[in-house]
C-alpha cells in the first residue's frame, strides 16, 4: 500500500487511549440538528354561534309571554298579590291565653281579616313559624272570604290537632269576643275542640259563586254538597248546612243554637 494511502487510511481511524483504534463518530446531519418547526395552535372562538343566541332569546321570550298571560288573569294576579304583596289576613302569636277550655297558659295564633285567594298557603307558613302543638288554639276574627281556601285551612287545623275559638287577644293574652261569619265558620269547624266564647258570634249564609258559570243552579248544588261533606267530616250537624241554605243574608247563631248543631263543642263562658 502506498504511503499516502496509509496516511489516508490512518486518518480514517484514531487511536483510543484505552483500546484499539475506533472509527471517528459520524457528524450529525444537518437535518437532525435542525429544531422541529413549532406547532401553531389556533384557539377556538369563544363567541357563540348566532343561531344559539337567537334560540335562547326565543325561549326567554316564550317564558315571559306565558308568565305575563298567567299574571294577566284576574284570579292569578289576586293570588300573587295575596301571597306576596298584601295578604288579606294578619296574625299574631299569643304566648299564653286566658281560655278555660284551652288550659292554663296555652299558646294561641290569632288570625283576623278576610280569607283571600292565597290564605291557605299564607296560614300554613304562619303556623310553621308559630310552632303550635296539638291542643293549642287558633283564634278567629273574620267576615269570611274564599270558600275553598277556608276548607283547606280547616283541614290544616284538624291535621295539627288544634282547637279553634272566635275572639281577639291582646299582648297579655286576654281574649275578647269577636265574630266569625260565612267562610270563617268553615275554618272554625276544623278545630277539635271548638271553643265557644260568650259574646262571640257565628254567622252563616248560602254560598254562591260570584263568577259567571254556565249553570248557576248546578253550581249552587255543587257548593252545597261540598260544604255538607266537609261539615260532616268535621263532626258538625247537617243542620248548619240547612241554616246556610235558608238565606243569602248572614244569620247569626246564638251559643245555644251553635251547640245544638255541634258547631260549638266546648263552651268556655265569658273570658
Amino acid at each position: 500500500m502506498p504511503f499516502d494511502d496509509r496516511q489516508n487510511e490512518a486518518a480514517r481511524f484514531r487511536s483510543s487511549p484505552t483500546g484499539p483504534r475506533v472509527a471517528p463518530g459520524v457528524a450529525p446531519s444537518r437535518q437532525s440538528t435542525e429544531r422541529p418547526a413549532a406547532r401553531t395552535f389556533h384557539p377556538v372562538s369563544s363567541r357563540r354561534p348566532y343561531w344559539s343566541v337567537i334560540i335562547f332569546i326565543l325561549l326567554i321570550s316564550g317564558v315571559g309571554i306565558r308568565a305575563y298571560r298567567d299574571l294577566s288573569r284576574p284570579d292569578a294576579w289576586a293570588y300573587w298579590k295575596d301571597q306576596y304583596v298584601s295578604p288579606s289576613l294578619t296574625s299574631s302569636l299569643i304566648a299564653r291565653t286566658e281560655l278555660d277550655g284551652a288550659g292554663p297558659g296555652r299558646p294561641a295564633l290569632a288570625i283576623s281579616g278576610t280569607i283571600g285567594p292565597a290564605a291557605a298557603s299564607w296560614f300554613r307558613d304562619r303556623l310553621d313559624q308559630a310552632h303550635l302543638a296539638a291542643g293549642d288554639t287558633v283564634l278567629l276574627s273574620s267576615p269570611g272570604g274564599d270558600l275553598n281556601q277556608a276548607v283547606i285551612i280547616g283541614e290544616i287545623i284538624r291535621s295539627h290537632g288544634l282547637a279553634t275559638a272566635v275572639g281577639v287577644a291582646d299582648a297579655s293574652g286576654h281574649v275578647r269576643p269577636a265574630y266569625c261569619a260565612s267562610a270563617c265558620v268553615l275554618v272554625y269547624a276544623g278545630g277539635k275542640p271548638r271553643l265557644g266564647i260568650q259574646g262571640s258570634m257565628l254567622g252563616v249564609h248560602r254560598f254562591v259563586t260570584t263568577a259567571a258559570v254556565p249553570d248557576p243552579v248546578a253550581d249552587t248544588q255543587r257548593i252545597a254538597g261540598l260544604v255538607l261533606g266537609y261539615m260532616t267530616k268535621m263532626g258538625v250537624s247537617s243542620a248548619v248546612v240547612e241554616a246556610m241554605s235558608q238565606t243569602r243574608n248572614v244569620r247569626w247563631l246564638d251559643a245555644k243554637e251553635a251547640s245544638a248543631m255541634n258547631l260549638i263543642t266546648d263552651p268556655v263562658g265569658r273570658p
